[in-house]
């Protein structure tokens, strides 16, 4: 299974081993990592961290895609961005806030904050960010790959709902997206440059649910 996985969710994660040993073998695979000392080449390709980005929503499926992502994706120098995207505001209040408020970004709501906190408590050498940015548009899901382009991001990771969901609302939960019938997640996993999980959770220790582009419903168990 281990093997599987690191074809799902990229050859840089952990292994199903945590700590070092999971580490060694992901230095072996990459030929030279910084880590390993493997000679100046090796460090200038390694210089830059990972970025990971975190569709972050006040959602049990945003909430398991948190746990996954902290206890299983995240390796020691990554950079995790926790990003919530809200609709755009009106053109009035956009107008005043152009006038009279300046590059002041939207404040971040309280889950948010909550979310940011628990990555930084779990993992205090990783640089954890969170960001409210506006949709462009009516779309969501267009909005996060533009901010996954614009970030040069690595992986992305979004909370998935059950396929009986997916399969029942269907093109409810498209919300406008120019491929109708999907959701956000799935949307991103289908059109994302870089590599995009889809997660989800299933239950408190049955484990997670994961797709990509090329791999869909992997268990990995808790």
């Amino acid at each position: 299974m281990a093997s599987t996985r690191r074809d799902i969710v990229g050859h840089r994660m952990k292994e199903d081993g945590e700590g070092e040993r999971g580490e060694r073998e992901e230095d072996r695979d990459g030929g030279g990592e910084e880590r390993d000392g493997g000679g100046e080449e090796g460090e200038s390709e390694n210089v830059r961290p990972r970025q990971v980005m975190l569709v972050a929503d006040p959602t049990r499926e945003s909430a398991g895609a948190l746990d996954w992502t902290m206890s299983h994706a995240l390796l020691k120098h990554d950079r995790l961005l926790l990003l919530h995207v809200v609709p755009p505001s009106p053109s009035w209040l956009q107008a005043f806030t152009s006038t009279f408020v300046r590059n002041a970004p939207p404040a971040a709501p309280e889950f948010l904050v909550a979310m940011r906190a628990a990555c930084e408590a779990k993992h205090t050498k990783n640089l954890v960010e969170a960001e409210v940015v506006e949709m462009r548009g009516k779309d969501k899901a267009a909005t996060v790959l533009a901010e996954t382009n614009e970030r040069s991001i690595d992986l992305l990771v979004v909370g998935q709902k059950r396929n009986f969901s997916q399969s029942l609302l269907g093109c409810r939960l498209s919300n406008g997206l120019p491929n109708r019938g999907m959701d956000t997640a799935e949307y991103c996993i289908e059109n994302s440059k870089c590599l995009c999980v889809g997660v989800q959770k299933k239950g408190q220790n049955a484990g997670y649910l994961l797709s990509t582009k090329n791999h869909k419903n992997f268990w990995l168990l808790a």
